[in-house]
């Protein structure tokens, strides 16, 4: 059958029986079965078109006659009327999609890149000047119609790590979700954001001297949340974790386990609510609780309170957006002579002035946590410029006023970029 053919038996096929089902429909049958029949119809005529494309291709690859042959010859090379011409085997195809819809079966990969420079002198907390900070790794998917998995590799100057790496389970009875592997816990706001999402280059003081550093309370353990019903359109959340006890090292240390029995827990509470169309806040209580690098005998508790109040007005000004984040964070350590009590907490804002440009700032202050008598305090300036959503300049300028008057003044640059389709975080 010639292509010409064959295209116009289809069309007449296809509206045949569009016709018919036209009919059908008006004489009352079932809407979607009309439908999944004119699906099929639409999945034979996308591989009709196939065998069309193949059937072109052979007749434009026809063998030239020879020079000198004679007309005999040309003809005995040329199929007779009645003969068929064998079409090449077409590829699979997955329900019309082709090939491509094996893709479907293979999980989201990314790549993120944290590039730092500093310039400045800082004796306490020395950096380098140029630093590949870390590179991050992300395979993401769904594992069935009732869990997915997350994993995220760091690829940092001093060696490979495991910064999370977790299966959840979100279809339980009653409404929980449970996390299991090695995750960043629900302790406060920033403990739980990766680097590329925060809004300034580094943690804030609280960050560091409190609850872990840049690590922070990270550990393998459980995970179990549970969404409560609340009136008046609040957002309410209840979160469970035990860990093994493991989190932050050096003077970074938090709790750090002696016995299997030496787990640490974290209890947050978060409550969100829209103050109106253009504006959000954000509540959270936080605690956690586990031994530290004296003995088993020997406890660190946490305390914190976090707030975010978010605006977009996007019926005015699509590009001019507000984040405020504030953390107020205290620290009761066991240790000998005396228990040591530490408080600490930061302020900061960002403001979108343009499409691409943000402008932002942070207040800092922290006691320290086996001297509480010393404290630490600083501020930031921030900049930010987004050349597309897979790029982001960051300049940041940082004095700080640490314990025994070190005053330090540093300026931090940051390039982030993104490889692939990343997930996205947590609000």
């Amino acid at each position: 059958m010639k292509p010409f053919t064959l295209v116009c038996v289809v069309t007449l096929f296809a509206v045949g029986a569009c016709a018919q089902q036209g009919n059908t429909a008006s004489s009352g049958q079932d809407t979607a079965a009309l439908e999944q029949k004119v699906r099929d119809l639409e999945d034979r005529l996308v591989a009709l078109e196939g065998q069309v494309r193949v059937l072109k291709a052979q007749a434009g690859q026809a063998p030239a006659a020879t020079p000198g042959a004679t007309s005999a010859e040309t003809a005995s090379q040329t199929p007779a009327p009645g003969e068929s011409v064998a079409a090449a085997p077409s590829p699979v195809s997955l329900g019309g999609a082709g090939g491509s819809a094996a893709k479907a079966l293979n999980p989201d990969i990314s790549m993120i890149g944290d590039f730092v420079s500093y310039a400045g002198g800082n004796s306490i907390r020395p950096s380098p000047a140029l630093e590949m900070h870390e590179s991050e790794l992300g395979v993401q998917a769904i594992i069935d119609p009732y869990a997915r998995g997350d994993f995220f590799l760091t690829f940092g100057e001093t060696g490979v790590g495991v910064e999370e790496g977790y299966i959840t389970f979100t279809a339980l009875p009653g409404s929980f979700v449970a996390r299991v592997g090695k995750m960043r816990s629900a302790f406060g706001k920033v403990n739980g954001m990766h680097n590329h999402v925060l809004p300034f280059v580094d943690r804030p003081l609280v960050s560091q001297n409190l609850v872990g550093g840049e690590d922070g309370i990270d550990d393998a353990g459980l995970s179990v949340e549970r969404i409560i019903p609340f009136p008046k359109g609040i957002f309410l959340s209840a979160t469970g974790q035990v860990f093994r006890g493991d989190s932050g090292a050096g003077d970074e240390l938090v709790f750090q386990s002696h016995q299997k029995s030496d787990v640490s827990t974290v209890a947050h509470l978060r409550g969100y609510g829209d103050l109106n169309e253009s504006t959000n806040l954000e509540l959270g209580l936080s605690y956690a609780r586990g031994h530290n690098e004296l003995g088993t005998n020997f406890i660190t508790s946490l305390y914190g309170v976090d707030a975010t109040v978010r605006w977009k007005p996007l019926r005015r000004a699509i590009y001019h957006s507000f984040v405020g984040r504030s953390e107020f964070i205290w620290s009761q350590r066991q240790q000998a002579p005396f228990e040591q009590r530490a408080f600490g907490m930061y302020g900061s804002a960002e403001y979108q002035f343009h499409r691409r440009w943000f402008v932002g700032g942070r207040y800092d202050w922290s006691d320290r946590p086996r001297e509480a008598n010393l404290t630490d305090k600083g501020g930031s300036a921030i900049l930010t410029y987004w050349p597309s959503e897979f790029s982001q300049i960051r300049g940041q300028y940082r004095y700080t006023d640490y314990a025994g008057n070190h005053k330090t003044n540093e300026l931090l640059l940051q390039l982030l970029f993104s490889l692939g389709a990343h997930g996205a975080h947590p609000f």
